[in-house]
């Protein structure tokens, strides 16, 4: 590598950054989500479902101006982290610093904390919500680019994976989607966007629902056909009449993301992970 090329990051910026994303993605729901709600409200025809939807924008709305949480569960702290091949970084551990970002924002902004050591035996809470989740990708350049996505519990209880037969298809790939979020009901506090992870293996399909769930409500995949599915599911979903935190009506779900990969000739992978209307998310390029 040319060293004239190369770029020098104290890890200490990459914790000071994340303490700032913690304390402020959790107060601020995404505007794709607010835009998705706004339009949700004018198309809802249920009273009481068009009554809960007022009653998310205006929780939402009080969270952004008085800087508190939009919920309760904060979630665990989800870091998706892009770096740049030719960074380096200097100052100590990279993984302590994302973690120590972690417990200072969590303190900080008295966010609650939701992770325990052990998941069976001994469910003691660590006290500052670490150690977080952490995915790190490898990419071309000099920049970092951080997602923090803070996922709460109830929704992500109500996600569901599948291998399924490549003769299922397109029909097989709809009814996983679409069962899974009937089975789920009110408990991911609809209206809820849909996270699809098409191919791949076992792990990494659960990984591309999970990025596909964080992606902004309003957008879609630029493959053609996975962008129309994604419309499809949508509107069956939304005929399910679940409807706004279950109380009936036709705004399930404000979106369906699809991601997809690669995978082996002889399997269809399919995960299913769901986040509720606030789905907070941030991102932030250092």
């Amino acid at each position: 590598m040319d060293k004239s090329c190369a770029r020098t990051v104290d890890v200490s910026e990459i914790m000071q950054a994340i303490r700032k994303l913690a304390m402020n993605t959790t107060s601020n729901v995404p505007k794709g989500a607010i835009s998705a709600l706004e339009d949700a409200y004018l198309r809802e025809e249920s009273p009481v479902g068009k009554e809960v939807i007022r009653q998310i924008l205006e929780n939402h709305r009080i969270a952004r101006e008085e800087s508190v949480p939009a919920c309760q569960d904060t979630g665990v702290a989800m870091l998706f982290i892009e770096v740049g091949q030719d960074v380096r970084f200097t100052g100590g551990d990279l993984y302590e610093a994302i973690n120590e970002g972690v417990r200072q924002g969590y303190i900080q902004g008295y966010l609650r904390k939701s992770i325990v050591t052990d998941p069976l035996f001994e469910r003691v809470n660590t006290g500052d919500n670490t150690p977080a989740v952490i995915y790190t990708d490898i990419v071309p350049g000099t920049n970092i680019k951080i997602m923090f996505a803070a996922k709460g519990g109830g929704a992500e209880n109500m996600s569901g994976l599948v291998m399924l037969p490549p003769a299922a298809g397109v029909e097989g790939v709809r009814k996983f989607v679409i069962d899974q979020v009937r089975k789920a009901g009110p408990n991911p506090c609809p209206p809820i966007v849909v996270g699809v992870g098409i191919g791949g293996t076992f792990d990494r399909v659960a990984l591309l629902a999970k990025k596909a769930v964080i992606r902004d409500v309003g957008s879609s995949n630029p493959h053609p056909k996975y962008a129309q599915l994604e419309r499809e599911l949508l509107e069956e979903i939304n005929k399910l009449g679940i409807g706004p935190q279950g109380f009936g009506g036709r705004t399930t779900a404000l979106a369906v993301n699809i991601e997809f990969a690669p995978c082996h000739i002889a399997s269809l992978p399919v995960a299913c992970n769901l986040n509720c209307h606030a789905g907070p998310h941030d991102s932030i390029l250092i």
